[in-house]
């Protein structure tokens, strides 16, 4: 199961990699020297998406500076980095907004309905995944990581003789090219206005998913 599982992830990585280049041979041998830029790329179903504008990014007219605290940097991350940089720490932070509201949703559902294993394993979450059989059920967890996160690898820019960790300016905050539901908006604002909306809902789950697992550490015991 493992082998099988890690084998179609690369096989993922590699059909998604190949029509990458069929749309931009180039591109993944462009340089990404800090505050560079590349020349702009929009596949064929971002057309009707916003598209950023180019010139240098301000940090305080991203998505995310909402009331009632407005532009919240304490610790001053945003100081003195590229645009890139500054993309990539975003995308950071939508990434574990949404893990952040799966997982308080998660632990919810799963401390009240546990079908997997036999429904034996009927534990506190923090505790549930160490109670599979993980020899068994860790290949699909990886794989699956896997398939999701190849669509991110794309979004970098080059990371040989430039700077690591740093996002293409091409790239739609958050947009991995996964809308089944055609729920993003044609409109700048309205699409900014949604991205908000994402973002204080994912830093809200964040606080909520670290508060329950530290009163399951503290007390031991299901909270539902």
């Amino acid at each position: 199961m493992r082998t099988a599982a890690l084998l179609l992830a690369c096989l993922v990585c590699a059909g998604h990699a190949r029509r990458v280049l069929e749309k931009s041979p180039n591109l993944a041998f462009m340089p990404s020297a800090p505050g560079s830029r590349l020349p702009v790329h929009h596949p064929t179903r971002a057309l009707s998406r916003p598209v950023m504008q180019e010139g240098k990014l301000d940090v305080k007219e991203m998505s995310g500076i909402t009331g009632p605290l407005g532009f919240f940097d304490p610790a001053g991350f945003s100081n003195g980095i590229s645009d890139g940089r500054l993309r990539f720490y975003r995308e950071v932070e939508l990434k574990h907004g949404r893990l952040g509201m799966l997982a308080a949703l998660g632990f919810l559902v799963a401390e009240q309905w546990h079908p997997l294993f036999g429904g034996d394993i009927d534990v506190p979450s923090y505790l549930a995944f160490q109670q599979t059989p993980l020899e068994t059920f860790w290949g699909l967890v990886v794989g699956s990581i896997a398939i999701a996160e190849i669509y991110s690898v794309f979004t970098f820019n080059n990371p040989a003789g430039g700077e690591p960790w740093s996002i293409r300016e091409d790239h739609k905050e958050g947009d991995y090219l996964f809308d089944p539901l055609n729920l993003a908006p044609t409109d700048p604002e309205e699409f900014k206005q949604m991205r908000n909306k994402e973002l204080n809902n994912g830093r809200l789950a964040m606080l909520a998913a670290a508060g329950m697992i530290s009163q399951e550490l503290v007390t031991g015991q299901k909270l539902f």
